[in-house]
């Protein structure tokens, strides 16, 4: 994972582009990882039962997401936003199933991206195999699962995730690792409809106004904080 230096809040790093920077570099940073000597396990999503992830995966996705998007002094984290729960829906979704996508071979997983997707794994593949090879790459090298290690050890895994360095058996550790960042950023950004963004809190620290009928006279100054809360597609305002 490249060294980068991190100046700005992580409210301007989630404003300015939530796809550019890994967010595992933006968790591991200074100051904006909660403090190794608070509890490893992270706190619960809400009452939640999951649908799709069993329980030693819910664990992992919790564990994961509590990284990934941790909560601090600029705003709540993805576990108050509800993101696994977000993420366990969409398993259960035509996306989850792959059903929107073209599923038939010849599979050529080391064509370059512009040929599109090149998989016969579909996301909840993706996540059963990535979880399951992760938990059983951890017992091998801690004797523990990914959630039972410590913050600074699930950091580490995560960054050797992203790195390609782990083998998890069927599945790329970089695909499940892009997955798991993209799902949680979506999770954190989407309307709360889905399951995650709960109360707004993403689009609150951004300064997003959401579904407002007419925000026209705001799109040329982005140089003054929008006034106005969020408002959501059912109507919810934050």
């Amino acid at each position: 994972m490249s060294d980068i230096k991190h100046s700005n809040s992580r409210r301007e790093f989630l404003r300015r582009g939530f796809g550019v920077i890994p967010v595992v570099a933006i968790a591991s940073s200074s100051g904006l990882v909660p403090n190794m000597a608070q509890a490893d396990s992270p706190p619960s999503s809400s009452d939640y039962k999951p649908t799709f992830f069993n329980q030693s995966e819910w664990a992992f996705v919790l564990a994961a997401c509590d990284l990934l998007i941790p909560e601090d002094q600029y705003g709540a984290g993805a576990i108050k936003a509800c993101v696994p729960e977000f993420i366990d829906r969409q398993m259960d979704t035509p996306y989850g199933r792959g059903e929107l996508w073209y599923m038939k071979g010849p599979f050529h997983p080391d064509a370059a991206p512009e040929f599109g997707y090149q998989l016969k794994l579909v996301p909840r593949d993706i996540y059963h195999l990535g979880i399951s090879g992760c938990d059983k790459w951890c017992q091998q090298q801690y004797k523990k699962t990914f959630a039972a290690l410590d913050k600074e050890t699930k950091v580490s895994v995560l960054k050797q995730l992203e790195a390609g360095q782990i083998e998890l058996g069927d599945v790329s550790a970089k695909i499940f690792f892009s997955y798991l960042l993209t799902n949680t950023k979506e999770g954190y950004f989407a309307d709360p409809q889905y399951g995650g963004n709960r109360h707004l809190v993403g689009w609150k620290m951004v300064g997003f106004p959401g579904a407002r009928a007419d925000f026209m006279d705001w799109v040329e100054h982005s140089e003054r904080p929008y006034p106005l809360g969020p408002v959501s597609i059912s109507g919810e305002r934050g």
